[in-house]
Formats: C-alpha cells, structure tokens, sequence
C-alpha cells in the first residue's frame, strides 16, 4: 500500500481530521540510518508526527522542526519537515536496545524519556522564526504531541501514532492520525476521543489493509457535511546537498581548514539523512583560499 495523507474538515468548521500512512516513509528512515526497533518506532512516529503537524500548522513554503528532548537512551529525536509531506529525521543514538514492556510492546516511552521536553519550531517564508516547548508527559511522541498543541496552540487534539514491526526488526506499518476539535465544537469531543479508542492501533489498522482516507471516514461518519481528501504522500526528503556542506566547510575558517589538509581531506556526513560528502587535498585547497579572502 502507498503511503498517504488525507484532510477531512467538517461543514461546520468544528472537527478537523488528518490521517497519515508512512509505511516506506519510516523503512527508509530505518534503513538510511541503520535504527534499532524501540529507535525506528520513536523516529517512525516523531517523522508521521511532523506530517500531521506540518498538515494542521503550515503553509508551503514554510518549515516545521519537532524535538523530542528527553531523558531517554535515545539522547533526542529530531524531524524537521514541510507542507508538501517532505520530511527528515534522525535519533541521536540509534541503537539502542531495550526490554519489551510487559505487554510485548516497544518501550518507545522509556526510550525517549519522561523528563525533558518537546519543542516545535516554525520557519516561515520570510525567515521569521516561531518556537514553541512545552515539557514532555510520557515520550511516547503521540501523547506528547496532543499535549503540545493544547498547552502552545489551545486546541484540543487526539493524536494517535504506530509502528508495527517484523521479527526481523523492518517496518511492517506505520502510521498516524490526528483529530482536532476547532472553537465551537466542543460537542464532538466526548464522541471523538471513543471512536479514536474503538479504532484501537493505527498501525495495526495500516497492516489489515486500511489506507488514510478509510480510517478518517471511520472516525468522522455522521459528522456534519465532512468530506475525505486525499492530499499528497509523505516522503524522506533532505534539503542537505554538496553546495551547503562547502558552506559549512567555509565557516569553519582558515586554521580549521588548513587542518583537515594536514589530514589529506574531510568528509562531512548529514545527520537528518546519512549521506556523506568527501573533499579531497585539491578541493579543501581551495576552500582555505576562498576562506582566507573572507576574513
């Protein structure tokens, strides 16, 4: 099954739902960065969280970075993503290992930590910055996210996010939704926060076969004049490249580039995506002239 994103809003104005699937989203998380399970299940959520959030919260061509800061093994779980379902991620220590909790499930709590905080921080078109953190609940991500948005945002939401795995530790399903009752409709909550229960794991539905715009039209049917849209697909996507690592490489100045010369060349990897970039003795060379001539 592709992945997905889909919007429903009701007639009213009074709900408004988002449900994301990011099975290969969250593999492809898994596999560029080499993650443990209970670290793939906190990456894979904190990636679907910040589809959601991007979905509700911006516009193209702004930017959103979700921090999940606790003090859990993990060390700290960063996303950063876009209006169009473009997203990136890392954990600072992607192998971790831990027990299952007593029902057989990934301790992505534990792993994260219930102390700390998470913090959300907007990039708008004009370069303005926006930031927001509140302190952590639980660091189960979806819980922490909820919690966000009605202490920095004042909307009361329902977020709920999964990753199933194999037994050989790769993504089965993975997943998200997101449901928010807008001013006025207070009404809905009750009636919301049981159908969310009733549907029981995301990922689980995402692996019966259930796709993005199904599992919204469960949760809203019998809202007022709601409609299902699907509305692109969430995708890995990094804006790191060979231009902005010569960038960084620049800024490092004169002496620190004259060191890595010593050394015979440098190679600067991305931590949202993994990938590498080599410079060569030939290349740093010209990079601590172009250096030397900006200071």
């Amino acid at each position: 099954m592709k992945d997905q994103i889909a919007r429903a809003t009701s007639a009213d104005g009074k709900v408004r739902g988002i449900a994301v699937t990011g099975t290969h989203l969250t593999e492809t998380a898994r596999r560029r960065h080499g993650t443990y399970p209970v670290a793939t299940a906190a990456l894979g959520r904190a990636l679907i969280g910040t589809v959601l959030l991007a979905q509700a919260l911006i516009k193209p061509p702004d930017r959103l970075t979700l921090r999940l800061l606790g003090d859990g093994p993990l060390g700290a779980v960063i996303a950063d993503g876009d209006a169009l379902g473009g997203v990136r991620g890392y954990v600072i220590e992607p192998k971790v290992a831990l027990p299952l909790k007593e029902n057989g499930k990934l301790d992505v709590g534990r792993a994260v930590g219930h102390q700390g905080s998470i913090a959300l921080a907007r990039t708008t078109q004009d370069g303005a910055p926006y930031s927001s953190a509140v302190n952590l609940v639980s660091g189960e991500v979806g819980e922490d996210i909820a919690h966000f948005l009605w202490r920095s945002e004042q909307v009361p939401s329902a977020v709920t996010l999964g990753v199933l795995l194999r037994a050989t530790g790769t993504v089965q399903a993975a997943g998200g939704i997101l449901l928010q009752v807008l001013p006025g409709g207070e009404e809905y909550a009750e009636q919301l926060e049981e159908r969310v229960a009733a549907l029981g794991p995301v990922s689980a539905r995402i692996a019966q076969g259930d796709a993005a715009p199904a599992l919204l039209d469960e949760l809203l049917g019998g809202m007022p004049g709601f409609r299902v849209s699907e509305s692109g697909a969430p995708h890995f996507s990094c804006t790191c490249s060979r231009a902005r690592a010569k960038r960084s490489l620049l800024l490092l100045g004169p002496r620190a580039l004259e060191e890595l010369l010593q050394d015979g060349g440098a190679d600067l990897s991305c931590h949202f995506c993994g990938r590498s970039y080599h410079y060569d003795a030939q290349e740093l060379e010209k990079l601590h002239r172009q250096s030397e001539n900006l200071t």
